[in-house]
């Protein structure tokens, strides 16, 4: 099979590396893949070296002339079996770059929200009449989308992003660090902080939690409007602002287990993956993707969403149960790599487009 990928690859390694290694799984296993995107991105090299094609060609807009007609000669001249393109950008100029080609047009769908039938520029994406099928990166993506799309559902598919342990084990932050012991019990919560994380009832729950050894950590960005917030929680001394970091899966690491308190909007997030690839349970809402990566009450919890008193009594079960953070926690480490490894999304993905070939 051949397939064009159109793509970007200025993030940082971990964000980019699950969706660029299926590419290089596809080649292991006998299929001939192009990739369209930044010519100085860190991946290139990587890519060349096992056998991935790539070409410098990334648009400047959502509508980019040069684009299109690169994409469409590339197209047209190595007669791909399929196109997959991944965000706001490389859609619309994919969509337009596949027309008069045989080439079956596959977006990416990462979150949920924001896709509308009355958004005229909706239809530059994956309401474009050219697209044949959109990947969902989890289930609750996929509902989302078959609310929204014109689309029958078997052209809408669920798949994972696969993962390898590897790619995200790293040594533990030294407790240390944050005047902290073996002795504590530390929770962590990344993010970087909009009314759709749930701050608020995070905080909300920390009334509820009276164990003194107790500490939280918050990581990340824009946790300022809830400062005040956090002064009148009952542990406001053991709730520790660290701001943006680098080093999130370290902290991850350390920690006894992560909170997600999202009350809307999550795809499938990563710290969670982060999380279990490093042997940390979650406690995490019902909002989105995140319950399909956790097994409540085998590798984490999954509570309501807003509903503070829920979150407090999952933290508590496992603040006062260490083992019961240790079965989970392996549980959860087990579960990525049984479930959410990169041969399994290679394989679904080629079914899915041979389904669509077809």
């Amino acid at each position: 099979m051949k397939i064009l990928i159109a793509s970007s690859y200025h993030h940082a390694w971990n964000s980019v590396r699950p969706e660029a290694e299926m590419f290089i799984e596809m080649v292991k296993q006998g299929h001939e893949v192009t990739v369209a995107t930044q010519g100085d991105s860190e991946y290139v090299p990587r890519f060349h070296d096992h056998g991935v094609k790539v070409i410098d060609c990334y648009p400047k807009g959502k509508i980019c002339f040069n684009t299109i007609r690169t994409l469409h000669h590339e197209l047209k001249d190595g007669d791909y079996d399929i196109c997959y393109a991944f965000n706001s950008k490389t859609i619309p100029n994919a969509a337009f770059a596949c027309i008069g080609t045989r080439a079956k047009l596959i977006t990416y769908r990462g979150t949920t929200g924001g896709l509308y039938r009355h958004d005229p520029s909706a239809y530059l994406t994956h309401l474009h009449p050219r697209v044949d099928g959109i990947v969902c990166v989890s289930e609750a993506v996929r509902q989302d989308v078959i609310k929204r799309v014109w689309k029958k559902s078997e052209q809408i598919k669920t798949i994972y992003k696969g993962h390898q342990l590897e790619w995200y084990q790293v040594p533990a932050t030294k407790r240390e660090e944050f005047g902290l012991n073996d002795d504590h019990v530390i929770a962590v919560t990344a993010a970087h902080v909009r009314p759709s994380k749930g701050i608020s009832v995070l905080v909300e729950a920390t009334h509820h939690i009276d164990n003194p050894n107790f500490h939280l950590l918050l990581v990340g960005s824009g946790f300022e409007p809830h400062i005040e917030e956090i002064k009148q929680s009952p542990m406001a001394d053991r709730i520790h602002l660290i701001g943006h970091r680098k080093d999130v899966p370290s902290i991850m690491a350390m920690a006894d287990f992560q909170v997600q308190p999202s009350v809307s909007g999550e795809g499938l997030p990563r710290t969670i993956i982060e999380a279990m690839a490093n042997k940390t349970t979650s406690v995490v809402t019902t909002t989105g993707g995140s319950p399909e990566l956790v097994d409540d009450g085998k590798t984490g919890f999954i509570v309501p969403t807003k509903d503070a008193k829920a979150l407090a009594g999952a933290m508590n079960m496992l603040i006062e149960d260490r083992s019961l953070i240790t079965t989970f926690s392996e549980a959860a480490q087990q579960k990525l790599a049984r479930e959410f490894n990169a041969e399994q999304t290679v394989k679904n993905h080629i079914s899915f487009f041979e389904s669509l070939i077809q």
